[in-house]
């Protein structure tokens, strides 16, 4: 009897009837768990849930659903975040701005472009912008930035190598653009230095985790056409986005009519320089033949309204490119024609403005412009396949935000709120390559205090330089 018992005792065992192991089988170790909350992944079919999960493991999402299927996924989380009446949301995607430029918001208001530039832009920048202004700038955009929301920004500016080693230090994802001009910049005195500071710097941060270096040739009107062509070369060498201010304003078209008889975008279109590669930044006169090019080309493109509006530059054609699909997406332009890095202001006001000028409450509405300041500016940076939306296998860029403020109360539509009456300050928590960059409000890799204060002695700073004039 005893031995007809041993031998079925390990029958069952071979068979797995007494494994103490089958239970811990089906775990899934993840590093953080978001349970709760109303989930809008922004996918393709435009899924909300409205009590959802989202488990994330290492720098990318593992999976997202309706958390009523929690207890069958059997998850051990390192972390678990609480979402409850909140929203979870892909973080948002600043497609064109100048980060550093922080430090001169507010710095000469109610002007059109070329003055805005020639009168107190390019001054201030020629007598403060060094790597240590830089370093300040940067800063407090990242933390402009990560508290509303932003956890990826496409940037042209100088001293990029800096912007770089500042935001990657700050967990912040980005396309960095080195500016190249025809003119002595701030970081490179020559065409030939800044070509040269371009290639080291695209080298240097090919292939990191969170920045993606890019080439920035700073406008048609600015770049001269040979100058233009080894730009183009250099990014096809090392196979990097190109970043460029196109058909900003008036200005711009007359100078390219006046030398080229032409428009800005078909200068471009002729010299070979528009592809897969390209953000345009602005993007406003341009007609229906050179956006059939737009997307013939496969060329992205950032729309700016707040800057746009401020500058009188000119309204985009946005209904237009919505039509024709355009790979278009959103930005603030820097908080000097801004006056801030607010990216649901520019939801909100894209929705507005286009409705304005068409005279058509339907036109972009806001779903849409939801999807230009995430999935939209994703793929306007050709980065759709890795970011802005909530999906399997995409980096765990993720943002929470509070719905239980007075001006979200009460709530009929979740997305018409998040677009129409959400605030930057009702981000709660910021989530970069899986990382949590600020949780309940509290930033946990850079200090406020000390970055605020580096600004405001920067201000001084500015201030008595443009005096000496």
């Amino acid at each position: 009897m005893k031995r007809y018992f041993c031998i079925l005792l390990v029958i069952f065992f071979v068979c797995g009837v007494f494994s103490p192991r089958r239970s811990d089988a089906a775990v899934k170790d993840v590093d953080l768990l978001i349970v709760g909350g109303q989930v809008v992944t922004m996918n393709g079919q435009g899924v909300i849930y409205p009590n959802g999960y989202v488990a994330i493991r290492g720098d990318r999402i593992l999976e997202v659903g309706d958390a009523a299927r929690l207890k069958s996924r059997n998850f051990r989380a390192v972390s678990i975040i609480r979402a409850d009446n909140k929203a979870v949301l892909p973080g948002l995607i600043n497609a064109h701005t100048h980060i550093p430029m922080t430090l001169l918001r507010g710095l000469g208001g109610d002007v059109d472009l070329q003055e805005w530039l020639t009168r107190y832009i390019f001054p201030a920048e020629a007598k403060n912008v060094t790597r240590d202004y830089v370093i300040a700038g940067t800063r407090l955009g990242l933390v402009e930035m990560i508290r509303g929301g932003t956890t990826t920004y496409a940037d042209m500016y100088y001293f990029e190598d800096t912007i770089a080693s500042e935001t990657k230090r700050a967990g912040v994802r980005a396309i960095l653009g080195e500016t190249v001009i025809d003119f002595p910049a701030p970081d490179n005195k020559t065409w030939d230095e800044a070509i040269g500071f371009t290639e080291k710097f695209l080298r240097q941060w090919k292939g990191d985790s969170l920045i993606t270096p890019a080439i920035a040739p700073h406008a048609p009107y600015t770049v001269s056409t040979s100058h233009l062509e080894e730009a183009r070369r250099l990014a096809e060498k090392y196979d990097a986005p190109i970043l460029i201010h196109l058909a900003e304003a008036a200005t711009e078209t007359e100078f390219i009519r006046t030398k080229f008889n032409t428009t800005p975008a078909l200068y471009l279109e002729s010299i070979g320089l528009l592809s897969s590669r390209v953000l345009g930044a602005h993007v406003v006169h341009v007609n229906d033949d050179e956006i059939a090019i737009l997307k013939k080309r496969d060329v992205g493109i950032a729309h700016c309204p707040s800057s746009n509006m401020k500058l009188s530059s000119g309204t985009a054609p946005v209904t237009a490119m919505l039509k024709a699909d355009l790979r278009i997406g959103l930005g603030t332009d820097g908080a000097a024609s801004n006056n801030d890095l607010n990216m649901w202001e520019e939801m909100d006001l894209a929705a507005k403005l286009h409705k304005l000028v068409t005279m058509n409450p339907t036109v972009v509405t806001a779903e849409e412009a939801l999807r230009m300041a995430t999935i939209g500016s994703a793929r306007a940076l050709h980065l759709e396949k890795e970011i802005g939306s909530i999906e399997a296998g995409k980096k765990a860029d993720i943002i929470l935000l509070d719905l239980s403020a007075p001006h979200l109360t009460p709530m009929y539509n979740l997305v018409t709120h998040l677009v129409y009456a959400a605030k930057a300050s009702d981000v709660t928590d910021t989530i970069v390559n899986g990382k949590v960059l600020m949780r309940n409000r509290r930033l946990l890799t850079l200090d406020q205090a000390s970055v605020m204060a580096a600004a405001r002695r920067y201000q001084k700073k500015v201030s008595d330089s443009l005096k000496s004039k």
